[in-house]
């Protein structure tokens, strides 16, 4: 049994107390529950209290000489920071593309001349499961030195059972090795293969039929995604796919609205989807409807800023009551980073959100977004003790020193997992 821990002298202790049950949205993003001078007692992974430095000294007295003490005077203290939106598990890299679209290719254009997924797809179907799961725990060590204690991670690079499954697999096994938690999600949907193109329905089938059922069967995701976009999945195939998962216990997710204005938001809010992602082109009528049903907009700034495209509209989602939440979405093709803290910078300078804002998007609403807010987002007597610890002295400066890294240490479930800035062994 580890021994407690007790965080003090916090300059700004960030709770987001108070939101399990429904993710915050509006006026709520800004209010970030902040106790100044700030305490944490932490004991068998789980919180144990919260409240000011004085109190907590006076509650613990009898203790203190049994807890690691950590002192965050001029520190910020936050849930630790969840990314509810990440291709984690890939093979090699596709730099070459980057330089195709700075000489003018879009996106559509590589993936059509068989670049794009497809090269992946062909580099993770080569890959041992050991050498995936090599890359993929380097990349969870930078995520984890960024301050995050929970991704979500898709397959989609395999569009064939053996190589969606492979996918799926690396990921449970870095969910059971690693210190982040890691949840899966099924997107075998990721991209029409190209010996398909001619009869996609016949893949749409396949998906139905056979990769669904044999994810729910393995227990290897909890959530299924699609893309639906022009020259992808339509929206049509798109709600069949969603549904075949629903009925195999399988939460929907969706990539939506992109590249071109499809009706993805539409069709989150009419499923009920739990998430709707990217929403670069997403109409307001689709916003609405994400608002009224309660859908968290899952906003990617990284891959605008890559792609060179249009941000996310969040201002106007957030004024429109839809709950939005950010992650780096990481892949190798449209945003290959691991800086969650960058991506807060970048919807503030891009997509009209305030520092507050951010935070709550990264931290309870990305909660939301996988179905974890019960446990993880905020800092609530009863809730997983992941907790982050920033070396500024105001949350927003984690916005202002933007390209910097400022993490100083991470706990995970109650065990400290990096120190001074660097892993712990």
């Amino acid at each position: 049994m580890s021994r407690p821990i007790f965080i003090k002298n916090a300059a700004q202790l960030i709770t987001l107390d108070g939101k399990m049950k429904a993710p915050r949205i509006k006026a709520e993003m800004s209010d970030l529950q902040i106790i100044e001078n700030g305490s944490v007692w932490l004991e068998a992974g789980i919180v144990q209290a919260v409240g000011r430095t004085s109190d907590l000294l006076e509650k613990y007295t009898h203790r203190l000489a049994q807890a690691e003490t950590l002192d965050a005077t001029g520190k910020l203290v936050t849930p630790g920071l969840v990314d509810p939106h990440t291709h984690l598990v890939f093979a090699g890299s596709r730099e070459k593309e980057f330089n195709q679209r700075l000489e003018g290719a879009t996106y559509m254009d590589i993936m059509n001349h068989g670049g794009g997924i497809y090269a992946t797809t062909e580099a993770v179907k080569k890959a041992s499961h050991t050498q995936l799961f090599e890359e993929s725990l380097e990349r969870m060590n930078g995520f984890l030195l960024q301050g995050v204690t929970t991704v979500e991670a898709k397959s989609g690079y395999g569009l064939d059972w053996n190589t969606e499954r492979k996918q799926l697999e690396v990921a449970k096994l870095l969910h059971e090795q690693h210190p982040i938690d890691v949840v899966s999600t099924f997107m075998g949907a990721h991209a029409v293969p190209l010996h398909f193109k001619e009869n996609p329905e016949v893949f749409v089938d396949l998906i139905i039929n056979e990769m669904i059922p044999a994810v729910a069967q393995a227990k290897l995701a909890e959530f299924n995604d699609v893309f639906c976009e022009e020259g992808v999945f339509t929206p049509e195939q798109a709600k069949k796919i969603l549904e075949a998962g629903k009925k195999f216990g399988l939460k929907a997710k969706i990539h939506a609205d992109e590249i071109e204005p499809y009706e993805g938001a539409e069709l989150a809010a009419e499923l009920g989807a739990i998430s709707a992602d990217h929403l670069l082109e997403a109409s307001i009528t689709g916003m609405k409807k994400m608002a009224k049903a309660g859908v968290v907009g899952v906003l990617l700034p990284g891959t605008a800023y890559f792609l060179m495209k249009k941000f996310a509209d969040a201002r106007k989602m957030i004024d429109l009551g839809v709950p939005v939440a950010l992650s780096t979405d990481c892949n190798p093709g449209s945003s290959p980073t691991v800086s969650l803290p960058f991506m807060m910078n970048l919807a503030c300078m891009k997509m009209g959100m305030s520092p507050a804002e951010a935070i709550t998007a990264v931290t309870i609403n990305a909660a939301h977004a996988i179905d974890r807010a019960e446990e993880i987002g905020s800092i609530e007597v009863g809730k997983k003790a992941d907790i982050t610890i920033f070396d500024v002295d105001h949350f927003a400066k984690l916005q202002y020193f933007y390209g910097v890294n400022h993490t100083h240490t991470v706990i995970k479930k109650g065990r400290v997992v990096v120190k001074g800035g660097a892993l712990v062994e």
